[in-house]
Formats: C-alpha cells, sequence, structure tokens
C-alpha cells in the first residue's frame, strides 16, 4: 500500500525555523511530483509548494517565496520542506502529497496523501 508519513512538525516562535520531512513507502517517489499544503483552523486547504522529485522542478506560493526550501533525498525515498522565517499566519497543519501531474497545485490531482503534522507559530 502506497503511504507518505510526514515528521518534523512543532511550536516555534516567530522568526523560527522548522524541516517536515515527507517519507514514502510502498512506493518510490520516482515519476511523481510532491507537493506540500496546509490547512490553517478554519481556512481551507492551501497549495504551498511542488517539486518534481526526478527533475527538481519546483514551485513556491507566493506567501512563502524566499522562506521555504524543498528538497529530496533520494536515497530515502524523502522529500524535506524547509521552513525559515516563520510567522504566525504560517499556523496550520501541514500534508504532504504526491501526484503524477507536473507542478500540480490543487488537491484533486493528488492521489496519495500523508497524514499532516502541526505546526504552531507562536510567541
Amino acid at each position: 500500500e502506497a503511504q507518505l508519513v510526514e515528521s518534523g512538525g512543532g511550536l516555534v516562535q516567530p522568526g523560527g525555523s522548522l524541516r517536515l520531512s515527507c517519507a514514502a513507502s510502498g512506493f518510490s517517489f520516482d515519476d511523481y511530483a510532491i507537493g506540500w499544503f496546509r490547512q490553517a483552523p478554519g481556512k481551507e486547504r492551501e497549495g504551498v509548494s511542488c517539486m518534481t522529485y526526478t527533475d527538481g522542478d519546483r514551485y513556491y506560493e507566493d506567501s512563502v517565496k524566499g522562506r521555504f526550501t524543498v528538497s529530496s533525498d533520494h536515497a530515502k525515498n524523502t522529500v524535506y520542506l524547509q521552513m525559515n522565517d516563520l510567522k504566525p499566519e504560517d499556523t496550520g497543519v501541514y500534508y504532504c502529497a504526491a501526484t503524477y501531474t507536473y507542478l500540480a497545485t490543487t488537491e484533486a490531482a493528488f492521489p496519495i496523501w500523508g497524514q499532516g503534522t502541526q505546526v504552531t507559530v507562536s510567541s
């Protein structure tokens, strides 16, 4: 069974950093694009970033450009979301998801999802 497992969330002060991990089991990330989404309390889930695993092409939502970076470790079949200069508005549950669609940004394009990890930015 294809599964994604996120980790690395937590509580951090404004201006701090966190690195989220997304590990695949039961399948390989090859030929997939991996997206990161977040859902703030009371809001709809939104796309944050997407990266093609093989080529490394990347997309970032405007509010995270220059602060968030996606990367991958092919040996570990894992994708990372490095989040720097975190702001309170970055608070939410972060999900990774996998799709065959190049740099997709809409939820409907992603058939495989992780369970989510909570990120809270607060002083």
